[in-house]
């Protein structure tokens, strides 16, 4: 019987998988779990399934045996909550880290033209520098409205800022940049090199032995790690000493995973990051596009040092099209993509839950596994290409929830709810309440081994397989 989940039919047709799975999967509940008018929760709970029947069809590969694969919509969508509902020592993040608590502040301010502009890292002395505000932040409304909306995104672009103004979905379709997108798969999976079939390593869960080297900075880019980690991957997050995401995005994305520091711009350290990758089966990535070819560190370079990698690459606004080096967020995609709009009928507003970050994570992971299983297959090199304005566009095609079933819905799901779905880990921190993993597989239930820890923590070694 076929599976009433959009999302997962077409991730299912993308990897050519269509039919082939859908005894396996149960997904119950529908939309609307959030206060808005899009089907995140269903989206999600497609992305969830699909990663399922990615590890179901590895875990086939190593035993003979398929799984059972379960997820619930409400489920799926509190996940978009993940770092809000996280607590240290029963106490909310909230009160734990107040530098982070405006990291969904609105950030619209109008145009001289009447447009709405996203001024992002408003309180940046290079935008203040930009915006004419440097002695006076408060100023910020008044300065946005001496510039017509696409001057002052020219503006931003040019100066390497990240800002943009809100578009309908119409709109952004018909832009140089969406026209690109538009013609793209939401998940990416490119051959780039020949090599042999490399069987799955031993062990006793999907991904034992498969090893991760995580470069990746939040959200989106991190969470891949994390997924690949419930399922028994060895992944190893390198961080650089200089450059920290907040500890909130550490906490909440660094579950399962080790952590190391090396710095790129050290030739003693790129040669450690060398040696990692020659012993690597995945390499992630989200740094702008283009940073790290310029440090030797392209999908072809590293496809030739380590033949059979898989290369993860996630950005904001896609791989391809005069737009993929701009710098950009979760906020710029919605803002960009027409989402933000749609959200509010008075003024744009962002959805009050990370619909980009997380799913295109998720996605990434999705993209991954179908890598691994076509190099156990077949052999060869794969480049696996995510992006969160892609997937603010997937999120804006798969269809609206009636205004009148979402709007006046609780920002957050009941506190009984998301505490069903969390769990206590010991951590450096304190006791961490976080949510645990959603999805549901019969034979290899996904679960982290390690807790979260401090970046830094570990040494810059591959455990032993």
């Amino acid at each position: 019987m076929a599976v009433d989940n959009a999302a997962f039919n077409e991730l299912m047709q993308l990897a050519g998988w269509s039919g082939q799975f859908d005894d396996d999967v149960t997904i119950t509940g529908q939309d609307p779990v959030l206060c808005t008018p899009f089907c995140a929760g269903e989206m999600t709970a497609g992305i969830h399934a699909a990663i399922g029947v990615a590890v179901s069809k590895l875990w086939e590969m190593k035993t003979g045996r398929r799984q059972q694969v379960a997820i619930d919509v409400r489920a799926a969508a509190i996940t978009l909550l993940s770092f809000m509902n996280l607590k240290l020592d029963g106490e909310e993040w909230s009160r734990k880290f107040p530098a982070q608590t405006r990291l969904y502040d609105p950030g619209f301010r109008k145009t001289r033209d009447g447009r709405w502009f996203f001024v992002h890292n408003y309180g940046s002395q290079k935008v203040l520098k930009l915006l004419g505000c440097e002695k006076n932040p408060e100023s910020i409304p008044e300065a946005v409205a001496t510039w017509d909306a696409q001057a002052l995104e020219d503006a931003t672009a040019k100066e390497g800022l990240c800002g943009a103004f809100a578009r309908s979905g119409e709109e952004w379709l018909k832009h140089p940049q969406g026209i690109i997108l538009q013609k793209l798969p939401v998940v990416e999976v490119i051959k780039i090199g020949n090599s042999p079939p490399e069987p799955l390593p031993a062990g006793d869960r999907p991904l034992s032995g498969v090893r991760v080297l995580d470069l990746t900075i939040i959200l989106a880019g991190p969470t891949c790690g994390r997924t690949l980690a419930e399922h028994g991957a060895d992944v190893l997050k390198i961080g650089s000493p200089g450059r920290q995401d907040g500890p909130l995005f550490d906490m909440d994305t660094g579950h399962g995973k080790r952590s190391a520091f090396l710095d790129l711009q050290k030739e003693t350290d790129k040669e450690k990051v060398w040696e990692l990758i020659r012993d690597a089966d995945i390499f992630s990535q989200s740094y702008r596009y283009g940073a790290l070819n310029k440090m030797g560190f392209s999908p072809e370079a590293v496809a030739k040092a380590r033949p059979g990698i898989i290369y993860t690459s996630v950005n904001c606004y896609g791989h391809e099209g005069p737009w993929r080096e701009r710098r950009g967020w979760e906020q710029l995609a919605q803002t960009v993509a027409g989402l933000a709009y749609k959200q509010n009928d008075e003024m744009p507003e962002l959805v009050h839950a990370a619909v980009d970050d997380y799913p295109t994570g998720w996605e990434a992971t999705f993209g991954t596994l179908i890598a691994l299983e076509r190099r156990a297959r077949e052999g060869g090199s794969y480049l696996v290409r995510v992006s969160l304005t892609q997937n603010a566009m997937w999120l804006y095609r798969l269809g609206r929830v009636a205004r009148d079933k979402w709007q006046g819905l609780n920002r957050f799901p009941p506190a009984e709810e998301i505490r069903r779905l969390s769990a206590d880990t010991k951590t450096a921190w304190g006791i961490m309440t976080h949510l645990a993993p959603v999805l549901k597989l019969s034979e290899t239930p996904p679960y982290w081994e390690l807790p979260s820890a401090p970046l830094g923590t570990h040494q810059p070694t591959w455990l032993p397989r």
